[in-house]
């Protein structure tokens, strides 16, 4: 008999005799605390997304929620444990694009299919990032960033959440479209980023609000533009994209959950309504909202599917047409 043929006997014969005990671990769905893998290091925004909503969400489960940090490879093996997880709803996933999007567009061996193996749940939170820069930086906006990059042409270091995270591709993105070149300098969180940032080790990063708006806020890092195209209520005084002279960029970051793809849909649901009213709760909205981040939530599972797919498609064309290099 063929060994192909045999083994894939095997397995369906194992998946088959694993559906009464799938069934009956979603009857009872959640009967022990539920693990959170946040894929990167502690201080970043998913890493203080997790923890705010830790409580309101801990209280709608009705279990407790242990968040484990996993960083590593832009966010890519935190996400590829998950997908490799049991699919019984108690190990769950926050991403941002970075590993859900961006990194599957850039590294083709990065060891999972999103669209294949995980089942997205909601979407958690949403903002701009933040071009900060160290106060030794003469450059007060976008304009005068570009010059001074020009002048120091590969003498200016820019720190990121890692290869692949979405401060990488903004970065890349600015830089292919306004042909400045600066070095990359990765860490493991945005929050390692910001940190490299207000100690001088490198001069300026596109990070996530919640991880930098403390330091500007404090004066001990410059903001100089966030990187939607237009203004953005959440981070008021800065200018958008357009408005800084930078026409056609448009980044935004996002953080939604996931669970492997195998998931049964009560459990599916179980997290999307517990995560629904977490969302929900005023003081973790106020928190969210003080660091320049809002909590859209999604109507359905299905509905967060579909942005997500349409923010790949999007990611892709963009890092087509800036002429972005991730080497």
């Amino acid at each position: 008999m063929n060994v192909h043929f045999l083994s894939a006997r095997v397995a369906m014969i194992a998946f088959v005799m694993a559906l009464p005990c799938i069934g009956a671990i979603a009857q009872t769905y959640p009967s022990k605390p539920i693990r959170l893998i946040v894929p990167f290091a502690p201080g970043g925004a998913s890493d203080i997304i997790a923890r705010g909503m830790n409580e309101p969400f801990n209280r709608a489960l009705g279990q407790p929620l242990i968040i484990e940090n996993k960083p590593g490879a832009g966010s890519s093996l935190g996400v590829d444990q998950v997908a490799k997880s049991v699919p019984d709803g108690y190990t769950v996933l926050i991403a941002s694009q970075s590993g859900i999007v961006v990194n599957p567009i850039i590294n083709k061996n990065v060891g999972y299919d999103p669209e294949k193996d995980l089942a997205p749940i909601i979407q958690v939170t949403r903002s701009p990032l933040v071009i900060a820069v160290h106060p030794s930086l003469s450059a007060r906006t976008v304009s005068e960033l570009i010059t001074e990059a020009k002048k120091s042409a590969g003498k200016l270091n820019f720190a990121t959440s890692g290869n692949g995270s979405v401060p990488h591709l903004a970065t890349m993105v600015f830089s292919g479209l306004t042909g400045v070149g600066m070095v990359h300098v990765p860490y493991k969180s945005g929050g390692l980023a910001v940190t490299s940032v207000v100690a001088g080790d490198t001069q300026l990063t596109f990070a996530t609000s919640p991880s930098v708006m403390p330091q500007v806020q404090s004066g001990r890092l410059r903001g100089i533009a966030v990187t939607t195209k237009s203004r953005s209520p959440l981070v008021p005084g800065l200018p958008g994209m357009e408005e800084a002279g930078i026409a056609g960029y448009d980044v935004s970051v996002w953080y939604g959950l996931f669970v492997p793809a195998a998931t049964p849909r009560q459990i599916v649901m179980r997290i999307f309504d517990a995560a629904t009213q977490a969302l929900r709760d005023p003081r973790f909205k106020d928190i969210m909202a003080k660091d320049g981040t809002e909590t859209p939530g999604s109507k359905s599972p299905e509905e967060f599917g579909a942005f997500v797919r349409e923010d790949a498609r999007l990611t892709a064309k963009v890092i087509q047409e800036s002429g972005a290099k991730f080497d």
